[in-house]
């Protein structure tokens, strides 16, 4: 199954963890909380995460404390600390550390994603006139205005997509070129027929770029926005 990053946010304070959780999940992102040091520790012992979002100060020790042990089991991820402090010494502290970059709380949703957004190398957010996940124009055009057929095809389509992502993600892990372009080939074809535009634009440009971790994760993100979504079949006016 394909999946949105994979973030781990430390914080203890019970509002602040919600806000952040709902924040974070709306890049998309899964999220997992942990309201201590010794909790995120365990949670990073079950597995890998693509970002650390830490809380400077902690029940049981440092944000700072804390990504020293998690540098010790992994150092890919970037780290992001979250502090209420807004003083630049306590935000030198943190960059010596080794966080990327500190956000002071209170601090907007749109905020946090961009953070994140920038972090994970998925450039900025899309912008109001972006592409939208269903284009019922195209797939109307497509299948000759028969708005049945094209229900149908979407429900077929969705069922289909996590097996197709996931020959997607292995063939680019294993660097099968031939085997991501006929992939990439096949679903750019279906999104075609369906209407799945933005996602239509994502395979491309994997096509055009397959070694990018970026267009792959663009690729990634298109598809889970479609399978989060209803796909809609617009009724004549």
């Amino acid at each position: 199954m394909t999946s949105a990053p994979r973030v781990l946010l430390v914080e203890d304070d019970p509002v602040s963890r919600a806000f952040l959780t709902v924040a974070v999940q709306a890049l998309p992102a899964t999220v997992d909380a942990a309201d201590s040091m010794a909790a995120a520790i365990a949670l990073a012992a079950a597995g890998p995460y693509d970002l650390w979002l830490i809380d400077a100060n902690l029940p049981d020790g440092s944000g700072a404390q804390l990504l020293a042990r998690l540098r010790g089991r992994d150092a890919t991820p970037p780290a992001l600390a979250h502090t209420a402090t807004a003083d630049a010494d306590t935000r030198q502290a943190l960059l010596g550390a080794g966080f990327r970059d500190v956000l002071v709380k209170p601090v907007p949703a749109n905020v946090v994603k961009a953070a994140l957004r920038e972090a994970l190398g998925l450039g900025p957010a899309p912008p109001p006139g972006a592409l939208a996940d269903w284009d019922d124009e195209t797939a109307t055009r497509a299948l000759n205005g028969n708005r049945e057929h094209i229900a149908a095809l979407r429900k077929l389509f969705l069922a289909e997509l996590p097996a197709v992502i996931d020959r997607v993600r292995n063939a680019f892990r294993n660097e099968d070129f031939q085997g991501l372009h006929a992939e990439l080939h096949r679903l750019r074809a279906s999104c075609g027929f369906v209407g799945a535009t933005r996602l239509q634009q994502a395979v491309q440009r994997l096509g055009e770029d397959d070694r990018s971790h970026l267009r792959l994760q663009d690729f990634t993100l298109a598809s889970q926005a479609l399978l989060e979504s209803v796909a809609p079949v617009a009724t004549p006016g």
